[in-house]
């Protein structure tokens, strides 16, 4: 990638997250708090080892659910429902695993993979296959089936399939060791020094695996092409042959694999089964990572990251009383409008510079053909 490819998909993030740390900053002088202060002391709390790595084992579910809009959007397919698919994906995930006992751990880490991400690309299909059969928009079918996965399917049979537990948490049965994923921290020791009650999920490597196929098959194959072709002029893509609904379903079956694999990282490396208590709102906080990522790997993997730091590093704001963690919240929110204006900006400056170069081409052309040297 050049130099002006990354700014283009570094720069709009990082002036959203400046421009939200301005906003914040006037919030808090207005509600009465020391602005300096506070974000001082989150500075210094987010900078601290343990605090990096609890923010790093959030980003990596955020950043697969910003992968898993990213693919349908290429297609200008406004996919929302990984919420219910990586739920979904989840609950079958952990049921699997838990019922075939003790394997090889490699294989029983795959065979919960596989699982995870097989229902989230079925789930996901069904929304695809609804809008090449009957044109039903993605936005109405998939918030259709987050309510039936999250409310319906997972609540029905979370209710037959629970098992007896000490707690009060209505759960299913636990994942054996073998299919546990391993932690980094002794990789991570040798250059650092030793972690604290955190642990850095190996899950971190499937998920760089997964930004880096994205990025290779959007960018390096004919598939790929023919998904973003699609995308920006679907008449001319089909004009040039690319059967628009076959790849439409393709796409959301690449959405919803990958958004199968979201809640792993919880599920293999701290909780292990699923309940009642599992991580919700990761489907709808990846649309957010994914419009400020600008739907790039590199970009989705920045966004990510600053949400996961944001989040864990905030809490130090409420310990110390300088101001309430919801200053968090509004942060986001601004992010996400500043991340909107400057993509939008960004867009513009693209196509004025593809004008100034098609118009430079054509006076080119036009001199050359007069016999102009």
């Amino acid at each position: 990638m050049t130099w002006a490819a990354t700014r283009r998909v570094v720069g709009p993030p990082f002036i959203a997250v400046a421009l939200a740390m301005l906003v914040a900053s006037l919030i808090l002088v207005i509600s009465g708090a020391d602005a300096w202060a506070a974000f001082q002391n989150v500075l210094e709390y987010g900078t601290r080892l343990e605090t990096l790595v609890e923010a790093s084992n959030r980003a990596i579910p955020l950043y697969l659910s910003g992968i898993a809009f990213g693919i349908a959007m290429r297609m200008n397919l406004f996919q929302i429902g990984v919420e219910g698919q990586y739920i979904l994906a989840a609950f079958f995930a952990a049921w699997v695993g838990a019922g075939v006992g003790t394997l090889f751990p490699p294989l029983h880490v795959a065979i919960i993979l596989v699982t995870a991400m097989a229902a989230g690309a079925f789930w996901a299909g069904l929304a695809g296959f609804m809008k090449v059969t009957r044109n039903v928009h993605e936005v109405i079918s998939t918030i259709m089936l987050n309510a039936i996965a999250v409310s319906g399917v997972v609540a029905y049979l979370l209710s037959r399939w629970k098992i007896e537990s000490a707690t009060l948490d209505t759960r299913l049965g636990d994942i054996a060791p073998s299919g546990w994923f391993p932690s980094l921290n002794p990789i991570l020791e040798l250059a650092t020094r030793e972690i604290k009650r955190v642990e850095l999920s190996g899950f971190i490597l499937i998920a760089a695996l997964v930004g880096l196929v994205y990025y290779l098959f959007i960018n390096r194959t004919r598939v790929g092409y023919d998904m973003r072709a699609t995308g920006a002029n679907p008449w001319a893509a089909e004009a040039g042959g690319v059967p628009p609904k076959r790849t439409i379903i393709l796409a959301m079956l690449l959405s919803g694999a990958v958004a199968g694999l979201v809640g792993m990282a919880d599920l293999l490396s701290d909780q292990y089964f699923y309940s009642l208590r599992f991580p919700r709102g990761l489907g709808f906080t990846g649309i957010a990572v994914a419009l400020l990522g600008r739907n790039h790997a590199l970009g989705v993997a920045f966004a990510a990251f600053a949400f996961g730091w944001l989040e864990r590093a905030s809490g130090i704001l409420e310990v110390r009383g300088d101001a309430p963690r919801e200053i968090v919240t509004i942060m986001t929110g601004v992010i996400i409008l500043f991340a909107v204006i400057a993509y939008a900006l960004a867009q513009r400056r693209a196509r004025a510079e593809a004008a100034a170069a098609a118009a430079a081409q054509v006076t080119t052309g036009e001199g050359h053909g007069r016999g102009v040297p």
